[in-house]
Order: structure tokens, then sequence, then C-alpha cells
């Protein structure tokens, strides 16, 4: 099971700025569950609240209504995809230089972080965190003598080589970025006279704002006094937004770089029936991946659409095991069979992705176990081969399963009767390449980086330098 990376969120000029920035992020939730934030301004000074866990563990009323004032806000939610899961390394992240209180919130991944971190260090800066983000900032900090702080924001960005789409509270104003390469996605949209930002449009439903634009990639935006000015960071570059958003990452509801996620994951389960039909009694997802994809395979195939396991949706991450020696328990836990439906079938699943292959298995086991006759299995992706350097979190080879066996081989491991993954021809036509050169970053199935990792790459890799020194 994959675990999602980082949501944003922003919004310039609404009287309740930190309520609506919460209703944002409790939108944005699927994206990461490790930590939340919100900074907000309110004219003179700088506020926030960050914390481990759920958006709605870490924010009361108390914080929305009473402590977090103003009318600017910026919230971030994370998955740790550079840095380790302490409270030390949530955002947004807050520093004060000179006149300038900074709070930046990223998502993404840098892969030079390593680099620029020895070098900042090397003249004096000193790191409070483990977060490339960090360093984004120091970067700013490093530009802003002698310059304004729209063109320190540039050279920074100008320094820095990865994935990233950022929100920057800088007193009253907000700065967005989004990568060259337009790696990650970040969205324009307003609330009657506020502007708003966020990683999906399903932010903008809640609150009922109106979607206008993707911040385009290698472009900044700036929001202050109620006015939008658009800036180039650089040459234009060619696009490659990151494809997983499509198929797995964003919320159904959402439109990410300009497709509706729904009709793009039901059209992969589609072209997976033409690619590979199978004589099967029914079609199932495991609840929830590859549930949009199963429903294209249903219709187009002519197969019905069956739920023959259950998901339980008060399973929380406090669960209590009641004993060590229950194998598996965690995973059962969350889905049971509906076991009429199971015995002497023969079951067409429909997965998003493999990535490890290991609670697959275990789920297909227990299929087994219950009589189903025969189990195929049909993936709405390619084969993911290569580590992600950009803000997923599979970043060792060694992870995947797909990069050390052949289709067979994983059949055989999970159990079962025949296995497919769509083809990368399948996916583009899936999310309307047709034919012209993919905007989408393909690495982790074809191992083509359009920005060459710097070697570090891993997740710990600042925790794990930094305890080094400490030796």
């Amino acid at each position: 099971m994959k675990k999602e990376y980082c949501g944003l969120f922003g919004i310039y000029g609404h009287p309740e700025a930190a309520r609506m920035a919460y209703f944002g992020l409790y939108a944005l939730q699927h994206r990461g569950q490790e930590s939340a934030g919100i900074v907000t301004w309110d004219g003179t000074r700088i506020r926030e609240q960050r914390g481990m866990g759920l958006v709605a563990d870490v924010f009361s009323e108390r914080h929305l209504g009473k402590e977090l004032k103003g009318s600017v806000a910026v919230g971030h939610i994370r998955y740790s995809t550079t840095g380790a899961s302490l409270l030390r390394n949530c955002q947004p992240f807050l520093v004060r230089f000179g006149d300038y209180h900074l709070a930046i919130a990223h998502n993404g991944n840098l892969v030079n972080t390593m680099e620029l971190r020895a070098e900042l260090e090397a003249s004096g800066s000193i790191f409070q965190t483990t977060i490339d983000s960090e360093v984004f900032v120091h970067l700013i900090a490093k530009f802003l003598n002698g310059h304004s702080l729209e063109e320190a924001v540039i050279k920074a960005c100008n320094k820095i080589k990865g994935a990233y789409s950022i929100l920057l509270l800088a007193n009253d104003k907000i700065i967005a970025v989004r990568d060259p390469h337009g790696v990650r996605p970040l969205m324009l949209g307003r609330m009657g006279d506020a502007y708003v930002l966020a990683s999906e449009t399903c932010a903008f439903d809640l609150m009922e704002a109106e979607a206008i634009r993707s911040v385009a990639p290698g472009e900044m935006l700036v929001i202050q006094d109620r006015r939008l000015q658009s800036y180039r960071i650089c040459d234009p570059q060619p696009v490659r937004q990151c494809v997983f958003e499509l198929i797995y990452f964003a919320r159904p509801d959402s439109e990410v770089f300009g497709e509706v996620v729904y009709e793009r994951r039901k059209q992969m389960g589609a072209t997976l029936a033409a690619e590979a039909p199978v004589d099967a009694d029914y079609v199932m997802p495991f609840p929830d991946s590859g549930f949009y994809a199963a429903i294209g395979y249903s219709q187009a195939s002519g197969l019905p659409f069956e739920m023959s396991m259950v998901r339980n949706h008060y399973v929380g991450r406090t669960f209590i095991q009641p004993s060590q020696d229950m194998r598996d328990f965690s995973v059962r836990v969350k889905l049971n069979p509906v076991k009429s439906m199971i015995k002497g079938k023969r079951i067409l699943i429909v997965e998003d992705s493999i990535v490890r292959g290991t609670t697959i298995r275990t789920r297909v086991k227990r299929l087994r176990e219950l009589g189903a006759r025969e189990i195929h299995m049909r993936v709405s992706c390619p084969p993911i081969r290569f580590p992600c350097f950009y803000g997923i979190d599979f970043s060792s080879k060694g992870e995947l399963i797909a990069a050390h066996q052949s289709v067979d081989e994983i059949a055989k491991f999970i159990g079962l009767d025949s296995l497919h993954y769509l083809s990368i021809e399948g996916l583009l036509d899936s999310v309307h390449c047709n034919g012209e050169e993919p905007p989408y970053c393909l690495a982790c199935f074809d191992g083509e980086y359009i920005i060459p990792p710097c070697g570090e790459g891993l997740k710990n890799c600042l925790d794990d330098a930094t305890l080094a020194l400490s030796w």
C-alpha cells in the first residue's frame, strides 16, 4: 500500500481565512495523514498552529475562532517524503528574517537538497529541521540582500532542482510557485473577493469556490492588496506532470492537470478491458483502490461489477491489535469478505497499482481460503520498476517488486491465475495524449527522469546525515 504525500491550501482576503483553510485541508486529507498546520497573518503579526495527526485532531474551535486571526492563511498537510515524521518537520515552516515573517508550505521533493544544505551551512546558515523545504527558505534569505522578495524567490527557484509546488506567506502577501516541469499540481480559484490556492479542486468544492486555472509550470503568482500578478521564474521547460495524480493520488472528484480524475480512471479500466479480457464471473476492486478503474473495466467488458470485499470505515490509526501473534490482522480488519460471493467464483480484481505486493498477496490468499475458483488481476498502470525522487514514497528500487520480478513471477508470488498491467501506450491514451509527446512524468515506469536525481534521493537522507554528524 502506498502513502500519499502532501496537500497545500492558501486563501487571501477572507475574514475567516483560518476556518476556510481548515475546510480546504480537510478536503485534501487523503494527500497526507502525518501532520497538519495553518499559519495566518492578521495585519500586524503572524500566528500558527501545527501538530501531528489528522486535520480534525490538530485544530479546535479555539484555534479557528480565536487564535488564528487574520484574512490571509496558508495550510499544509504532510506525508513525509524528505525528513522524518516529527513535530519539528511539520509545515508550514515559519521563520523571521528582517521585516519578513515567512511561512512555507511545500508539496514535492528537491533532488539537490544535500548539496545546497552543505553549501548554506558552510556560509553560516543554521538549520532547525530535516525537511528539504527549509533549504528553500534559507536561499530566499540569502538572496533578499539587495533584492525584492519576488526577485529572491525567483533566484531561489533557479538554485533548487526537483519537484515543487510552494505556497509562501510573507507578511501581507501570498506567493505561489510551481516548478518548471509542473510535476506537482497547484490550482488557483476565487471565493467571492478572496483568492484561493489548493493542490486539488476538491478543496474548492467544499467551500463553493470557483476554480479558475492551474498555476502554470514555471509560474510565480503574487497576491497582495487583492491584486494578482504573474511572473515567469525561468524559460519554458518540457512539461512532466506526475501521472500518478490521475492513477491514484488525487481524489476522483477533483480536476487535475485539466482532467477530471474520475473519468480518466474509468478510461484506464476500459483500456485494460480491451488489452486483457478475462472470462470471469464478475469484476471487483479492493476498496478503495482500483474502484473507478474497475467500474470502467466492468462497463467496457460487460462483466458485472460486485463488491465482495467490504471496507470497515471506522478503523482508525489507533486501532489496538489484540495480540502480536495474529499475523495479517491489521490487513484483515480493514476488509471483510461477503463469503457467499466468493466460493466457487472466477473473480477478476482491478487494482490501481502494485508497489511491494505484500498487502495484495495477503488479500488474495484470503480469497483462496474462502474458495475462489480462479483469481485474475488487472492493474490500471504499468509496472513500477524505478524509484521516484519527486515526492512519492517509493524512493528505493529494492521496495519495488516489478523492479526484480517478471509479470509471471509477480503473479505467482501474489497467487494469481493471471496478471496484466496496463501498457504505457494504453495509459497515455487513457489520459488524452493521443500520440502527442506526453506532458506526464513516467519515470517510475520507464526510468527516464526529466530531473536527474543527485544521488541522495532517500526520504530520511537529511536525518541520516544529521545522525552521522552527531557521532
